[in-house]
């Protein structure tokens, strides 16, 4: 096998066009994004998903996973590549950077093709802005078994680094959609299960609710909740106490415990 190329020069073409991932434009032009760490890359390598473009850094120290992703990322077509240290910090914007970095293609489901049965709980997100807050979620739903996430709406870049980062990897393992509002309700009409949504005027609590599996859990974004018009769409709406100070949580916790209560109570009555 033979050796990498390496790459020292920070305007190398290559380091140019992977650092550009950072931009949503660029993103969306190629249709690839940027995940950092060998972590990441055994989660997609597990997933069936190789890299494009596998970076490695000069000071990266031997390790079987990485010596399987070279190998699976030439495999399947990919280039590796050795980079300086430099090079790293450039591209993840970070001083103490991650020594190996992939370039993946970006994948998203129709909502046509969802299978709402292959899962007993799904999570809607209408016009989630935070991509911390979108990362952790698609974090949750992988953690806690749902079948995947849907984006309605503006929402923010699921494959954008601060995402891709929050997800700990789970990107690879999650389905990811993204749709209008109105093909959203288009597509719910057929939705076999409940239809949950999230409201502070609602008078149900988040246990209170009766829920058929699949479960279709909907939250609005991190200012405004959930519009009017996804909310009448939902079979119920719950609320989740506030019982301190606080008058709100923050959008992934609050995902995070409707997922539980829902999953745990699907369960429960299986």
């Amino acid at each position: 096998m033979s050796e990498p190329r390496l790459i020292t020069s920070l305007t190398n073409d290559t380091v140019k066009a992977v650092r550009a991932l950072h931009m949503r434009k660029e993103r969306e032009a190629t249709g690839r994004f940027l995940a950092e760490g060998l972590k990441f890359i055994g989660e997609a390598l597990d997933q069936g998903r190789t890299p494009t473009l596998l970076m490695v850094g000069m000071e990266a120290r031997p390790h079987p996973l990485l010596d399987r992703a070279m190998a699976e990322t030439r495999a399947a077509g990919g280039e590796v590549v050795t980079v300086t240290h430099p090079i790293l910090e450039k591209i993840s914007r970070r001083d103490n950077p991650q020594t190996v970095l992939g370039v993946f293609d970006q994948t998203f489901v129709k909502l046509a093709d969802i299978d709402p049965a292959s899962a007993p709980c799904w999570v809607a997100l209408e016009q989630v802005r935070d991509p911390g807050n979108l990362g952790t979620i698609i974090r949750t739903a992988d953690s806690a078994g749902c079948g995947g996430v849907i984006l309605i709406g503006d929402c923010v870049d699921p494959y954008s680094v601060e995402a891709v980062r929050a997800t700990m990897g789970s990107v690879f393992a999650v389905s990811i959609a993204r749709c209008t509002a109105e093909a959203f309700l288009e597509w719910r009409a057929s939705w076999p299960g409940s239809v949950i949504g999230t409201r502070l005027d609602a008078t149900h609590g988040y246990r209170d609710a009766p829920v058929q599996a699949p479960a279709l859990i909907l939250m609005g974004n991190e200012q405004a909740g959930l519009t009017d018009t996804l909310a009448a769409a939902c079979d119920v709406n719950v609320k989740i106490p506030m019982r301190g100070r606080a008058d709100s949580l923050n959008l992934a916790v609050a995902t995070g415990v409707m997922v539980y209560a829902v999953t745990d109570g699907i369960a429960a009555g299986a």
